[in-house]
């Protein structure tokens, strides 16, 4: 039993299964090094604008350290509330409607554990985030990765879901604006995406942390199209916009019966979401919007200058319209999508991300963020260009 034989054997096959975070393993190599430049994890270069610092600093001056109830402090949930309503024009009441969760990795968990029976179909699209096939197997769910194309924008399309439904499909779950590909969908996308979803009966899941940072449309909601609402878990959070990723603070917000049942598995496992995060995060819902306007206004100069580098490099990137990442197709240099990125990390000291680790149908691509500062990038592209000479 004290072999590490014996202990591999008694862990669940579902974990054993599943592969480290392509991500993860790619920042445990650029944390052991100096002089590298990384592209490859996605958090803002910003510090947390002051005055929501400030927020937890005061509470905590104050003594505000007790838990919370289960769903999160009222006055937070009303904030959210607010927002969504500001935003989308859909109103969710804040007492049965609104959940404040540990992050929106969180919220995406237990919203496919309140719905998913073992054998249930998970309907998504590829490239994805790391998390989304993982979590569906950790819930005995059955993925159906459906791959987006780079001649497509990565867009999802109605035709590419009709395809891969079938009478076992029971939640759609979507990411736009997109981790890693940045790619946005228009209106007349997610209308014929809910039309979809409404004939199919399915419940959606769609994960909308990115839909501050649009730079060339504005992003619209699936649940603002009509009877949508009643069949979706938005989810939501501060780590991307407010540049608040340390703080952990996310939100889902459904119909009061999805809600009860996420609530359920949230008490159960993380009982509530830190105290002093959610105080910020009120701070961050009634004063960021200059700070926010001023961090999208940057990731437009950098997104700019990243993908004409690409181009310029003869290196095709689809213009990201959201989100910030490049997804970069390096398919002609005849090499998988890993071996480039860990050369191009052993010669240039870049990082960036192969784009296998979001899905097989990213093979001959890399994931490169552009949240790095402005001149960290601008030598990145540089130090790219020097490496593909020498290919």
């Amino acid at each position: 039993m004290n072999d590490s034989k014996s202990l591999r054997s008694r862990i669940s096959k579902v974990v054993q299964d599943i592969p480290r975070s392509g991500i993860r393993d790619f920042f445990e190599i650029v944390s052991s090094r100096e002089d590298v430049i990384s592209l490859g994890i996605g958090e803002p270069d910003f510090v947390t604008p002051w005055h929501i610092r400030e927020a937890a600093s005061l509470a905590l001056d104050r003594g505000v350290t007790s838990y919370t109830s289960n769903m999160g402090l009222l006055s937070l949930r009303r904030g959210i509330a607010q927002y969504i309503q500001k935003k989308t024009g859909v109103e969710y009441n804040p007492v049965d409607e609104v959940l404040v969760t540990v992050g929106v990795s969180e919220g995406l968990d237990i919203a496919i554990r309140a719905l998913i029976e073992p054998g249930d179909e998970v309907l998504y699209h590829e490239p994805s985030y790391v998390s989304y096939n993982p979590l569906i197997r950790f819930a005995y769910g059955v993925p159906v990765a459906i791959q987006t194309k780079k001649e497509n924008g990565f867009r999802l399309t109605r035709q590419d879901l009709e395809e891969n439904v079938t009478e076992k499909s029971k939640v759609l779950l979507l990411n736009y604006p997109n981790n890693p590909t940045g790619a946005a969908l228009s209106r007349k996308d997610v209308e014929d995406i809910a039309a979809f979803a409404i004939e199919h009966d399915l419940i959606v899941l769609t994960d909308e942390i990115y839909d501050e940072l649009t730079y060339d449309r504005e992003h619209f909601s699936i649940i603002s199209v009509p009877g949508m609402r009643e069949r979706t878990i938005y989810l939501h959070g501060f780590s991307k916009a407010w540049a608040m990723t340390g703080f952990r603070m996310g939100f889902t917000c459904a119909p009061p019966e999805l809600t009860e049942a996420m609530m359920k598995i949230h008490q159960y496992t993380m009982l509530c979401a830190p105290i002093l995060s959610q105080e910020a995060s009120i701070e961050a819902l009634k004063n960021a919007d200059a700070d926010i306007a001023y961090m999208k206004a940057e990731y437009k100069k950098r997104r700019n200058y990243i993908h004409a580098s690409f181009e310029e490099m003869g290196i095709p990137c689809v213009r990201p319209d959201g989100a910030f990442y490049a997804f970069a197709d390096i398919s002609q240099f005849g090499m998988t999508s890993k071996e480039f990125a860990l050369r191009l990390l052993d010669e240039q000291n870049v990082a960036c991300v192969p784009g296998t680790a979001f899905g097989a149908c990213g093979e001959g691509f890399i994931r490169c963020s552009y949240a790095a500062a402005f001149d960290d990038i601008k030598e990145a592209m540089v130090r790219v260009a020097r490496f593909i000479e020498k290919l």
